[in-house]
């Protein structure tokens, strides 16, 4: 079995890990211990499973790191699953099985459950990093979703909550009830953090892009940096201080959006 971080053999000190785990409440997954997972169609790429319905999670988040020839063009999603990417690093061709588009680092794609998503490393002999998402698809009348790329580096940064050192982007539409989810990147400055200790439905997962901080999850505060995982149940508590040095706390996070909770 190989792992995500690539270290091999004994350590010095003794065995210890950054992870908690407490299903169907909250998880910090760091790299360390993450396993590379061998997955139909998931051609020369290492994949670990960050979230699934086995935390407790209603969509699956992973972690992609596609090598030279890495690919998958049997296709991700369809069928009623809803699928997005985010390229942490390098270059990647995606499609919707319609337009191929070429997305490189901050670049982003949501293709919607009646199409799969085809992807394949374009990075020359350089790994790619992604950040892959799915989830069934909650579907209402007279509205339907629609393929969307873009690049973070393209979008508004919004100021969150009346807080000029803390910026929100929106990576789909927010206001379109054809969506049943979101994608967003919240930044906080050094020093930076969220007004209030937040509780509300939306379970989330992030992944960090950049930095450290403290987070708290279920009221404990726990350390956080650049490459970890957070998974968020509904009702958690959550919230976020900036202890970096340099640049921002940024983490990409998904949410359910426009739905009321069936019964």
């Amino acid at each position: 079995m190989s792992y995500k971080d690539g270290i091999l053999g004994y350590r010095e000190d003794i065995l210890k890990s950054r992870a908690v785990i407490k299903k169907n409440n909250y998880a910090l997954i760091p790299h360390e211990g993450l396993v590379n997972n061998k997955l139909p169609g998931f051609l020369e790429i290492d994949s670990s499973i960050l979230s699934s319905p086995r935390i407790g999670a209603n969509f699956v988040d992973y972690i992609l790191t596609l090598r030279p020839k890495g690919r998958n063009k049997s296709g991700f999603g369809g069928g009623g699953i809803e699928t997005f990417a985010y390229v942490i690093e390098g270059k990647v061709d995606f499609s919707d099985g319609k337009k191929t588009v070429t997305l490189k680092k901050g670049g982003y794609i949501y293709v919607p459950s009646t199409q799969v998503m085809i992807f394949e490393n374009n990075n020359g002999d350089a790994n790619s990093e992604v950040f892959l998402y799915k989830k069934r698809y909650q579907s209402i009348a007279d509205h339907e979703t629609y393929t969307i790329t873009g690049n973070v580096n393209d979008l508004e940064k919004i100021d969150y909550e009346g807080m000029t050192d803390v910026k929100l982007q929106n990576l789909l539409p927010v206001d379109d009830l054809a969506f049943d989810m979101n994608f967003h990147i919240l930044s906080f400055e050094p020093g930076a953090s969220h007004g209030y200790i937040e509780t509300h439905f939306q379970e989330h997962g992030a992944y960090l892009l950049t930095e450290k901080g403290a987070y708290n999850l279920d009221n404990e505060w726990l350390m956080v940096e650049k490459g970890d995982y957070i998974f968020m149940s509904a009702y958690v508590q959550q919230a976020a201080y900036a202890v970096g040095r340099g640049e921002p706390l940024s983490y990409l996070y998904s949410k359910v959006s426009n739905r009321d909770p069936e019964i």
